[in-house]
Order: structure tokens, then C-alpha cells, then sequence
């Protein structure tokens, strides 16, 4: 039999999607217009002060502290919530309760509620004389509102929903097979969780954790009211940032973010890494 026609360098450059040269350019374009044209000026901008005055700048007491505050706060906040997500995630999965429909809606709602509003009601409820404040501080001494205590409450909140709803879909498609093994075979449900559920959840859960960190790290609209705005205490980098741009010290404003940009990519190299390791521990 006599081969058949020879495709042409077009027809073998085809694909199985139609019009995906222009798809691909067309992503290009705003992918540049909308993320890499913004990140190239915030790397260039605080050049303009030169290497010294950059360093300087950052060098600064109260940028120093407001750097460790909304970073030290995002991690912590992001730690809190992989358990709590955990445990909201397997209550929505694995029990059966009154009310179960409504805690599963109320999950969402640090997405649907804006932010500002958020931090009004933490504010209200955690002042001195809020609700909860005020027992707070009567029974045990504790002043959670407009400390930096209350930075992580405001943080929490919007954190939590990430993990829990990263979590939730694995834990579905989890099934009971592996546990009830485990069970046959003698384990105690401790050691099922630690040895069968856990390092199954374990990359959810890390994936969960940099959501919630990336989501709390550059966080404003809930925090402002409830962090008191102290310099040096209470004041987060994002603040600090909106302060330096009102003073048209946009080089200097430029520069914090930057240096949250390069420490927030740190943090979340270091935590894809870790992920790749877990998932190659599982394979």
C-alpha cells in the first residue's frame, strides 16, 4: 500500500483547540496589562530612591514593626485556621446534625461580607465594652480589640473559609474504606486519624494554609478598625503603605510593597516546596 499524503508543516502545527494561537495571545495580553505591567512598576518604583535609600527606608523602626506585625500575625492567624477548618470541613462531611445546612452557609460568609463591615463587627463585639470584650476583660484581664490580639481575630476570620473549603472536597472524595481497614486491623481512632486521615488531608491542608496566609497578609478593610493604628504596636504594613501614599511619598510606599512581595513569595515557595514533598511522600 502506497503511504498517504504528507501533512503540511500547518496541518501538523494544528491543534485539538480552535483558535488557540489568538486564545493564547489574547491571555498574554491581559495577563501583562493586569498583573505583569503592575509588578514591574512596584519593582521599579522604589529604585528611584537608589540602593541606599531603599535600604533606608526599609531599614526604618516603624516599617520594621509593621512588617513583623502583619506578617507574624497572616502565619499565625493561617496556623489557627488549619485546624478550625479541619473540624468545620468534618462536621459539614461526616456528621448529621440540626442546623448543618446553615453552618455550611456560614462558612462562606467572609467571602459575601465586605471586609469593612467585618472589622465593625469584630470591633463591636470585642471592644472594652462590647459584648464579649467586656467579660473578657472582667474575668480574665484581656483586651482583645485594638491590640494586636485583635489583629489576628480580624485575620482568623477571613482566613478560616480557605481552609475549610480546601479541605472539604478531599475529604469527600476521602471515603470511610481506609478507615474502617484501619479499624479492622486494631487501630485505635486516634492512630486512624494521625496515620490513615491526616497525611491524606496533609497537602489540602497546606494548600488551605498558604490560601488563608496569602488572603491575611495584605488584609485592610477588617483590621483598621479593630487594630488601634498604634505605630510600632498595632500598625499593619498595608496601613502603613496607604499612610506613606497620602504623604506622596510614593517611592517609600512602593518600597513596603515590595518587600512584601518578596516575603510573601518566600513564604509561599517554601510552602509549594513543601507540598511537592508531602505529595511525593504519598505517591
Amino acid at each position: 500500500m502506497s503511504a498517504g499524503p504528507a501533512l503540511s508543516p500547518r496541518a501538523r502545527r494544528q491543534t485539538a483547540i480552535p483558535g488557540f494561537g489568538l486564545a493564547f495571545g489574547i491571555t498574554l495580553f491581559w495577563l501583562s496589562a493586569i498583573v505583569l505591567v503592575p509588578l514591574l512598576a512596584l519593582l521599579l518604583r522604589p529604585f528611584e530612591l537608589g540602593l541606599d535609600g531603599l535600604w533606608a527606608s526599609l531599614a526604618e523602626p516603624r516599617v520594621a514593626a509593621s512588617l513583623r506585625l502583619s506578617f507574624g500575625a497572616a502565619l499565625l492567624a493561617a496556623a489557627l485556621a488549619a485546624p478550625l477548618g479541619l473540624l468545620l470541613a468534618w462536621a459539614v462531611v461526616r456528621l448529621r446534625f440540626p442546623g448543618r445546612a446553615v453552618l455550611d452557609a456560614a462558612i462562606d460568609l467572609p467571602f459575601a461580607l465586605p471586609t469593612a463591615v467585618a472589622g465593625l463587627a469584630l470591633t463591636a463585639l470585642l471592644a472594652p465594652n462590647g459584648w464579649l470584650g467586656a467579660p473578657l476583660a472582667a474575668w480574665f484581664g484581656w483586651q482583645v480589640a485594638f491590640t494586636p490580639a485583635g489583629i489576628v481575630v480580624a485575620l482568623l476570620f477571613v482566613a478560616l473559609p480557605f481552609t475549610a473549603r480546601t479541605v472539604e472536597p478531599v475529604l469527600r472524595d476521602l471515603g470511610r474504606e481506609a478507615e474502617e481497614a484501619a479499624a479492622t486491623l486494631g487501630a485505635s481512632r486516634l492512630q486512624t486519624l494521625r496515620r490513615v486521615v491526616l497525611p491524606a488531608l496533609a497537602p489540602a491542608l497546606l494548600t488551605g494554609f498558604g490560601l488563608g496566609f496569602a488572603r491575611a497578609v495584605g488584609e485592610y478593610g477588617s483590621v483598621i478598625f479593630i487594630a488601634g493604628n498604634m505605630p510600632m504596636v498595632s500598625e499593619i504594613a498595608p496601613l502603613l503603605i496607604t499612610i506613606r501614599l497620602e504623604q506622596f511619598d510614593y517611592a517609600g510606599a512602593a518600597a513596603i510593597g515590595l518587600a512584601m512581595l518578596l516575603l510573601a513569595f518566600g513564604v509561599l515557595l517554601l510552602l509549594n516546596l513543601a507540598q511537592r514533598a508531602l505529595r511525593r511522600g504519598l505517591a
